[in-house]
């Protein structure tokens, strides 16, 4: 795992020692076990190492091909790269690692490696004879790239801060992108924060030359046949089990030794449970305890623990351990969100144990129906007649609902009632809205345009037969991967490890596991109890105080915090953020005060993120 970056001129570059090397020293937390950079006319390459697979010099980068054409910086990590390197008989490898196959594959198959390689990554490859850059993001978006290109320019980092940073950019915060974070709390890619700099979408790959510039997708998550003959529940079981063993199996490849976060729950108890069976030492868990049982799953951790005989770490926090974590996890913050805290804390203390790897169940709950939306998108599927119902007379049960139960919860389901149509999935944005649009043009100074990337993102997965073709289910699965999955928790994920040079591995979103899951009819996945097929799959690897536990997840008390030990700095954040040009000072002031006076309709949530942006803005200067 790493940080990369690079500088392409159509012209000779100038003073490209300088400018690459002060973007990559802004990617120097990603890998400290080196760095490097590579010159040469038109390309400026630049790399930062964490070691993981073949600790030698031999793996250093930017990574020089035989016949010196070919030059490579990669982040990630190829899960097949010995089955691949067997197949490549024609390349003398001079390294153990994978980032020398992923080099010698491309010069096999040129774009074409991108279908063979199973793994999680983001690399450029330039190519000295052509003077040709290739870049490609792996399928899921496991693995951030970010790209500014102005047709004489191009530059690329793993974060945006080294972007930001680089001096090459005028830095202009894109308007459009604030109101879909104030929405939503993330910004969707391809677009940032930052107009002119992009996120390049997984499953895409970049060619660059001084003539040409394209991007095109080499993978579509709803490309795949939904299994219209089906197998039977119980040969779909093993299909999903023996998917699952083998994308553990293949991230227990190391060189370092690899530890887990386990919560207790479903997902990271069976992946606990599976690293147990396949790795040749005890396996190393790591659980966040608190001394307040409403936030407290150490219990629950103890049983999957002591079932499997792991080398447990309890990681007790008092409330003064987190709230002195809490500045510096803002600072390192690549990426401004409303999540990611938690992720910090624990790769924190995971790599203050020694540890370089962990495994992680992120991905479980999209692929699996782990989230209440997946049991309302069938209900609203199922009574899609309701909406035949006059539309005034819809709106009149709405107000009713919000009326009787006035809740966030109550203004959504008016909201979704009052829709023309549920079939293109029109009430998903609704449901993943933290301020209302009504609301956003009231604290917003600037001329309100709903330019709603979310909506845009579901139309164009409407707009695509494949995915038309799916069930409900899958329909769901797939839209919670693209938004939800990979602009909020894989980029948490990354931005939160990696700030403690911490690789994390995610065998839930191994692609084949992903495509498989995706082709199942909604009978086999329906969540008629937690998550049923995943542990229907894995038949008394679980004790059922584990399977039927009430799901918590890994939340501090906020709330309580932001009104009493962090209450200094959130309303210092929040009057610094009124002040900016693109806000109505009196309404996010007021937002603020009837939070501290526990109005209903406005939790910790519609307040942190805000308290995060203007700490992101603050400190990149923008």
């Amino acid at each position: 795992m790493c940080g990369i970056c690079g500088i392409f001129d159509t012209d000779n570059i100038v003073n490209s020692k300088d400018n690459i090397s002060l973007i990559n020293s802004y990617l120097s937390h990603r890998g400290k076990d080196g760095k490097g950079i590579y010159i040469n006319n038109n390309i400026a390459l630049g790399h930062t190492r964490l070691s993981i697979i073949d600790l030698s010099f031999a793996a250093k980068q930017p990574m020089i091909s035989n016949d010196k054409r070919y030059v490579l910086v990669f982040n990630g990590e190829i899960y097949n790269f010995n089955e691949l390197k067997s197949q490549i008989k024609e390349y003398n490898f001079k390294s153990n690692t994978d980032s020398e196959v992923v080099l010698a594959a491309y010069i096999k198959w040129g774009k074409d490696c991108l279908t063979n390689l199973n793994g999680m990554f983001a690399f450029a490859i330039w190519d000295n004879l052509k003077k040709h850059l290739f870049i490609a993001r792996d399928r899921l978006g496991i693995k951030p790239l970010y790209i500014y290109y102005n047709k004489s320019k191009f530059i690329f980092a793993s974060e945006i801060r080294a972007l930001i940073n680089s001096k090459l950019l005028n830095i202009e915060l894109d308007f459009n992108s604030l109101t879909n974070y104030l929405s939503y709390q993330t910004v969707y890619a391809p677009n940032s924060f930052v107009k002119d700099i992009r996120i390049l979408m997984p499953g895409h790959y970049i060619e660059l030359n001084k003539n040409e510039y394209k991007i095109k997708k080499y993978w579509n998550i709803s490309d795949k046949n939904y299994n219209q003959t089906e197998n039977s529940y119980f040969e779909t079981k093993n299909k999903v089990k023996n998917l699952l063993e083998n994308a553990v199996k293949e991230r227990l490849i190391s060189d370092v030794p690899i530890g887990a976060f386990l919560s207790g729950g479903i997902d990271s108890s069976i992946i606990v449970a599976l690293m147990s069976r396949f790795s040749e030492q005890r396996v190393k868990t790591f659980t966040i305890t608190f001394d307040e049982n409403k936030y407290n799953e150490s219990k629950y951790a103890d049983i999957i623990a002591k079932k499997y005989k792991t080398e447990h770490n309890e990681i007790k926090l008092k409330p003064d351990d987190l709230l002195n974590q809490i500045p510096i996890a803002l600072n390192s913050m690549d990426f401004p969100s409303g999540d990611g805290i938690n992720t910090y804390i624990i790769s924190k203390f995971v790599k203050d144990a020694g540890l370089s790897v962990v495994l992680s169940g992120l991905g479980a709950d999209e692929l699996f129906a782990g989230y209440d939306i997946f049991k309302r998108a069938v209900l609203l599927n199922k009574y899609a007649n309701f909406l035949k119902i006059p539309l005034s007379l819809r709106k009149l049960i709405g107000k009713t609902i919000k009326k009787v139960k006035p809740s966030i919860a109550s203004n959504k389901i008016s909201k979704i009632i009052s829709l023309k149509s549920w079939n293109n999935l029109d009430y998903y944005p609704i449901s993943r809205e933290v301020i209302e649009q009504n609301h956003l043009k009231k604290i917003l100074a600037n001329d309100y345009s709903n330019k709603n990337n979310l909506n845009h993102i579901i139309e164009k997965l409407n707009d695509d037969k494949h995915f038309r073709q799916l069930p409900i289910i899958s329909k769901i699965s797939i839209s919670e991967i693209v938004t939800y999955l990979q602009n909020i928790l894989l980029r948490d994920t990354d931005q939160m490890s990696m700030a403690n040079t911490l690789e994390l591995r995610v065998p839930f979103l191994d692609h084949n596991l992903v495509e498989y899951v995706l082709s199942l009819p909604d009978k086999y996945k329906y969540p008629h109890t937690p998550k049923k097929l995943l542990v229907d799959s894995f038949e008394n690897l679980l004790p059922n105080e584990i399977i039927y536990r009430k799901k918590m997840g890994f939340v501090f008390p906020w709330e309580y915090w932001l009104k009493n030990e962090l209450f200094e700095f959130s309303n210092t954040s929040i009057k610094n953020l009124s002040e900016r040009e693109y806000f109505n000072k009196n309404e996010i002031i007021n937002l603020w005060k009837k939070f501290l006076k526990n109005d209903r309709y406005i939790t910790w949530s519609r307040i942190w993120h805000l308290i995060v942006l203007e700490n992101w803005l603050n400190k990149n200067e923008i």
